[in-house]
């Protein structure tokens, strides 16, 4: 089983589960990936989403070279010729559900993108994190190049794109590619609270705030700002909203059903 899958409470966990192999990316774990992560996308019980890495070396080192051969297509065949294409995770992990990474040792290539797509990241103090495409004659292509300067800054992140600089988690927490360093054995607990502090809350708003956020970045203040006004008054009379406010009145937990 290349990746464990689990749900409960309204949290989807996804483990890379292949520790053998520092959880590189076969065909069959991106298989795997790419259909939970369209499970969870549409799966009204999820609310939010955990990814990680079994073992105690990697949350992920990217592709696996040994199985991952270019096709006998080329890549104009695959982008405009209609054929069937391979699964691939960049295409499935775009949703409005929040995605914790908890990464438990090495995010190498392929592995640091599946990090940086997701929206929060914790980490152990061991972890490494780098973008080495540059040594071996290519580039990362799954969103490398894109994310990680909207992540950490331009000059930080050209630092590890050109030069393929490998950080560490203090230098990780510094640039601000993750959120916080915890311990091992802490790792998974952490991410966990932190899923169900957001499964608490209200998921249409949860899911409006992820979008506004994301599409946010890349249009003019102006009209992110107008966007934001649209999606509260689109908001304002959903039951939630009213139960939010009901439950604050009466004291108790509001129950939030995602109406």
């Amino acid at each position: 089983m290349a990746l464990k899958f689990s749900i409960e409470e309204g949290i989807a966990t996804l483990i890379l589960n292949r520790p053998e192999a520092l959880n590189a990316l076969d065909p069959e774990t991106q298989q795997d990936l790419f259909d939970a992560l369209n499970r969870v996308r549409i799966d009204p019980d999820v609310r939010v989403v955990i990814i990680s890495g079994d073992g105690p070396k990697a949350f992920c080192v990217g592709a696996d070279l040994k199985k991952t051969m270019p096709p006998a297509e080329s890549h104009a065949q695959l982008t405009f010729g209609g054929g069937a294409r391979e699964p691939r995770w960049v295409d499935a992990i775009e949703m409005d559900k929040p995605i914790i990474c908890a990464i438990n040792g090495l995010a190498m290539g392929g592995g640091l993108e599946l990090a940086l797509a997701c929206d929060i990241r914790i980490a152990v103090e061991t972890a490494k994190f780098a973008l080495p495409e540059v040594r071996v004659g290519s580039i990362p292509g799954a969103g490398g190049t894109q994310r990680l300067p909207r992540a950490i800054g331009l000059s930080d992140a050209m630092l590890m794109l050109l030069a393929a600089e490998t950080i560490d988690a203090r230098e990780a927490l510094r640039v601000g590619l993750i959120s916080r360093i915890v311990g091992a054995d802490e790792l998974m607990g952490e991410a966990r609270a932190i899923a169900l502090k957001i499964a608490a809350n209200a998921p249409l708003a949860v899911s409006a705030v992820k979008g506004l956020v994301r599409r946010g970045l890349n249009i003019p203040l102006a009209e992110a700002i107008t966007e934001e006004r649209m999606t509260w008054g689109l908001l304002r009379d959903t039951k939630d909203r009213i139960e939010g406010r009901v439950a604050f009145q009466e004291k108790r937990k509001p129950h939030y059903r995602g109406h």
